[in-house]
């Protein structure tokens, strides 16, 4: 009798031993499931502001390589130079503006949609 009575006692406290494991794992899962998202909003709010400037960017060099008529060679060297700004960086820049539509209409360009202003007599 007495032997059950300690393999009873053992077994319980074996139990008990695994359940507080078991809720520490549980508690440690959850904080590393919070700590995750954090990490991957952090860095999708990091894409988003990349993506802003880098359109900016794209649209300015759009702006001075057909308005201002540098090559991009020269717009680069307008930036700082190739320590700040590398040609393949600038091209890959105003193609994402180019192809977004970010950079606007190009002053002087014709668009498909032609809008005629009225006629104004000549007063004098």
């Amino acid at each position: 009798m007495a032997d059950q009575t300690a393999r009873q006692r053992a077994r319980r406290t074996a139990l008990d031993a695994q359940a507080r494991m078991r809720a520490r794992r549980v508690d440690q899962e959850r904080r590393r499931d919070a700590l995750g998202v954090m990490v991957i909003s952090a860095l999708a709010e990091r894409d988003a502001v990349v993506s802003v400037c880098e359109a900016r960017a794209g649209a300015a060099l759009v702006k001075m390589t057909e308005q201002e008529r540098l090559s991009l060679a020269e717009a680069v060297e307008w930036c700082g130079g190739a320590e700040l700004l590398t040609v393949r960086e600038a091209a890959r820049l105003r193609q994402a503006a180019q192809s977004e539509g970010v950079a606007g209409p190009v002053c002087g360009a014709r668009t498909t949609a032609r809008t005629r202003r009225p006629r104004v007599p000549a007063t004098l």
